[in-house]
């Protein structure tokens, strides 16, 4: 899919949304798997096909500053036996895009649905 100059492609915008959801939530924080989860539930599966395109995707809204990472405390990874994960949280810019309409409004009511079904 081509980007259009100012705004962002379906994935990213599920992801700033579900992000902006969890926010209003209280839950600042969300990894990978969490946030896919949700996309899955609230939008069209197709947006998740291929392997890592969740993650290039929260990469270049990394990159172009609307969301912000950091690995979690190796301790609570170890205390629970799994892996770290990279937690990930939407910035200032990152809210302000969705607000301020500089990027696709969603489509089919995509924001209305992951307001929904963000448990958390």
């Amino acid at each position: 899919m081509r980007r259009k100059t100012g705004r962002l492609v379906p994935l990213e915008l599920a992801i700033c949304e579900a992000a902006s959801a969890r926010a209003q939530r209280g839950l600042e924080e969300f990894h990978g798997y969490a946030i896919a989860k949700i996309i899955k539930k609230a939008a069209d599966a197709r947006l998740l096909t291929a392997y890592g395109t969740l993650y290039r995707a929260l990469a270049r809204l990394e990159k172009m500053g609307l969301l912000e990472s950091r690995w979690e405390d190796p301790v609570i990874a170890a205390q629970e036996n799994r892996p770290g994960r990279r937690l990930y949280r939407l910035t200032e810019a990152g809210e302000a895009a969705l607000v301020d309409g500089l990027v696709a409004p969603p489509a089919n009511g995509l924001e209305n649905r992951v307001h929904d079904l963000v448990p958390w």
